[in-house]
């Protein structure tokens, strides 16, 4: 069910399946019980949706534009449920994070591309791998995320 109607070509929607990959991505495995990375997209959405006059008209940028208001989000949902204590061991910044996940997500498809065309392609084929990995079952998704976007080893 779509709930944000596009408007003025601003399809926000289009974006819901890989803004949830990121964030699943970023939030902590101990607090996915109380913070569903599904919310914290709807809210970036929503944001998104209501600042749309702001928003950049090329695809790439839009992304851009969305990773840093989902980083704000996941930021502001974590220090609401009161587990943000600074730990200088752990401190990292959530828009840097998300943004080194994007890139691992970009790079897995293609090396460098540099004709708008090419960047166009690109953008899509990310949303449609975004889209592809949501219908994973949860343990196979789980290890390619591990491995593929954020560097690690499967358990």
């Amino acid at each position: 069910m779509n709930h944000l109607a596009p408007d003025a070509g601003w399809d926000f929607e289009r974006f819901r399946v890989y803004l949830r990959l990121l964030a699943q991505v970023q939030l902590d495995p101990r607090l996915r019980g109380k913070l569903d990375a599904s919310d914290i997209v709807q809210q970036t959405l929503l944001e998104a949706y209501q600042a749309r006059d702001r928003c950049p008209q090329d695809p790439a940028e839009q992304a851009a534009w969305l990773r840093k208001i989902l980083a704000h989000n996941l930021a502001n949902a974590v220090r609401d449920l009161g587990r943000a204590k600074r730990d200088v061991r752990r401190e990292r910044s959530l828009e840097a994070a998300i943004e080194q996940s994007s890139a691992r997500l970009e790079a897995w498809l293609v090396a460098e591309q540099s004709s708008p065309s090419q960047q166009a392609e690109k953008n899509e084929q990310m949303l449609r791998l975004a889209a592809a990995l949501d219908q994973l079952p949860p343990d196979q998704q789980e290890t390619v995320v591990l491995h593929h976007l954020q560097g690690r080893r499967a358990p």
